[in-house]
């Protein structure tokens, strides 16, 4: 399971173009705290579990990698945030070569 953590970590952080240090910023952890996450020599506490899960909008099980699929929560937006976003899933399926 550790593995899985910090693989997700690593891929979620760089998939929003942030450094260790800003994600460290981001959850008021240090750098070396993100490195260990990583890295698999530590684990987040439960607290910093559910930090990066809401700054990345996944599941905790996904972090946890107890669930593959990695979805986007959308009761919390009104009616034209959701509008928008189908508008861009429409345009990213429009424009998908496969």
């Amino acid at each position: 399971m550790i593995l899985k953590i910090s693989e997700r970590i690593k891929e979620l952080r760089e998939s929003k173009n942030l450094t260790q240090a800003d994600l460290a910023k981001h959850i008021g952890v240090s750098r070396s705290s993100v490195n260990s996450w990583e890295m698999g020599l530590s684990l987040p506490t439960i607290d910093r579990l559910i930090d990066l899960a809401q700054l990345f909008h996944v599941s905790t099980d996904y972090l946890l990698g107890l669930k593959d699929e990695n979805k986007l929560s959308i009761g919390s937006l009104d009616k034209e945030q959701v509008d928008v976003i189908n508008r861009l899933i429409y345009y990213f399926d429009s424009h998908n070569p496969d």
